[in-house]
Order: structure tokens, then C-alpha cells, then sequence
């Protein structure tokens, strides 16, 4: 994500792909939530796995985490119900409102800074996921390296870049995002899309190492991103990589999020 924008589109074009979504057998929806099309799938408390000790530094120590109850939208945010946001606010619109492939209503909205995410959620109640509530439903209790498991990343799980960081690649059916209900063999256990791939998702968190404190004084402050995006290479898209963003930068065309309700 860290320099990608798009200002140019002219040779650009959609690639149309017929997608079809239905709900897992597993899937656990704990309500409609106050997002219309974007329900709330419950993830219950307990014990899971957190970090690793077999990548980068930044995603050091493994551990179990004792995890409160929440719910997550079921997808990212798209741009339909950003703009019902803008509409019913005030609020500045994402810098590619009206793009021809990254503005279209059904796809992830991108060109949001992380006030502009926390912003939303908020407006309906929610918060911008911690780290690790992203991680819990993107991993499981069993610290799995995908949503779905084990199996590597694939056209017909994740809507993923090139071998080499960092350009698209259309093999997966999409030259850039891809509709959010997309991809419904990479959901998680509980029936959450595109946690791994498609547009990186901001979190709550301040970025430190696990170890440190999250904030250093006289240090600039930047915020978590998860879960890689539809320019990513592999090694961006597993369930702990951990993206340090300047919270400010609203221009990247591969940048999202959703919204979770803690535990009540």
C-alpha cells in the first residue's frame, strides 16, 4: 500500500466476472447490524493463537490471547455505503468516489485515511477492529496462516497481485479491487470474506512492536494495516502480516476497512 495511487485510468478496463455468494453452513451472522447490506458475523470468546515466531520481527512472539466476544462486518466497507455515509454526514467522500473500476458501488471504497474509517464506524455505533480482533477472525483459535487454512493463496480464494511486489495481476478476474462479496472460498471459519487480500484494512492500533509500548513520545504515530491487498505478492498476504501507515495518507488506491461491535 505505502506508495500505490491511481490518477490515470484511460487504458484501464473492467474485467466482468459473474459472482455468485451464499452463505457458509458456518457462518455465524449476529445480526443485520446498522450497515445496510453488511451484516455482523459473530466471533465468539476464547482462546487463540497471536503473532508468530516464523516471520517477520514486527509479528513476534506467538502467544495465546484470551479474546473478548464481537462482531465484524461480514465484508469491507464498499463504496455505496461509504457514500450513504458522505450523504447523511457531511463527511468528505474517499479520494476515488467515481472511479471507473475503484469507485464502483459494489467494490471496497479505498482513498480513506484512518480518521475517515474510524469516522464511519463510529457513526453507526462500531470501531475500527484492534489488531487483534482482526487477527482472531482472520486466523481462528488455531493461528492458521489464512482465513481458510492452510492451503497457499490462489486465484479462486483471494484477489491477490503479482509474484513480485507490487503490481496487480488479473489472472484472479480483477485488475485492481474486486466486489466485496467476492472470493466466497476464502472465507473464514465464521463466514467472513476477504480478510486476506483485496484491499488492506486499517485497524484500531497504534504500530509497536508486541513487546513495546504503542506510543513513543517525540515519535510520529502510525496506525496497523492488515491483510494485504489486490497488489500484493505472497508474502504480504497471510493473517499477521503488520503494515505501519501514516494515518494521514488518503490517496492509496488498495486501503479499506470494516467495523466491529465489541462484546456487550
Amino acid at each position: 500500500m505505502a506508495s500505490l495511487s491511481v490518477v490515470s485510468t484511460s487504458n484501464l478496463r473492467v474485467v466482468a466476472v459473474a459472482t455468485t455468494l451464499t452463505l457458509a453452513a458456518g457462518a455465524a451472522t449476529a445480526d443485520d447490524g446498522p450497515i445496510a447490506g453488511n451484516p455482523l458475523v459473530d466471533i465468539p470468546a476464547g482462546t487463540f493463537v497471536f503473532g508468530r515466531d516464523d516471520g517477520p520481527d514486527n509479528e513476534r512472539p506467538r502467544h495465546l490471547v484470551q479474546g473478548r466476544a464481537f462482531a465484524i462486518n461480514r465484508t469491507e466497507i464498499t463504496n455505496r455505503q461509504y457514500q450513504a455515509f458522505v450523504e447523511a454526514t457531511g463527511h468528505r467522500p474517499a479520494f476515488y468516489a467515481g472511479h471507473p473500476l475503484l469507485g464502483l458501488d459494489d467494490h471496497p471504497v479505498v482513498g480513506v485515511g484512518w480518521a475517515d474509517g474510524d469516522a464511519f464506524c463510529h457513526h453507526y455505533g462500531l470501531t475500527l477492529p484492534s489488531e487483534q480482533q482482526y487477527e482472531r477472525a482472520a486466523r481462528g483459535t488455531e493461528g492458521q496462516a489464512f482465513p481458510w487454512g492452510t492451503t497457499p493463496a490462489d486465484g479462486r480464494r483471494v484477489n491477490a497481485g503479482a509474484a513480485i511486489c507490487c503490481s496487480g495481476d488479473a489472472g484472479d478476474g480483477y485488475p485492481m479491487t474486486a466486489p466485496a462479496v467476492s472470493f466466497a472460498d476464502g472465507e473464514s471459519g465464521e463466514g467472513v470474506l476477504n480478510l486476506v487480500g483485496n484491499v488492506w484494512e486499517w485497524t484500531n492500533d497504534l504500530y509497536a512492536p508486541y513487546a513495546a509500548k504503542a506510543a513513543i513520545s517525540g515519535v510520529k504515530s502510525y496506525r496497523v494495516l492488515r491483510g494485504g491487498s489486490w497488489n500484493s505478492d505472497p508474502a504480504h498476504l497471510t493473517t499477521t502480516y503488520r503494515l505501519a501507515y501514516d494515518p494521514d495518507f488518503r490517496f492509496s488506491a488498495n486501503g479499506g476497512f470494516r467495523c466491529v461491535r465489541s462484546g456487550r
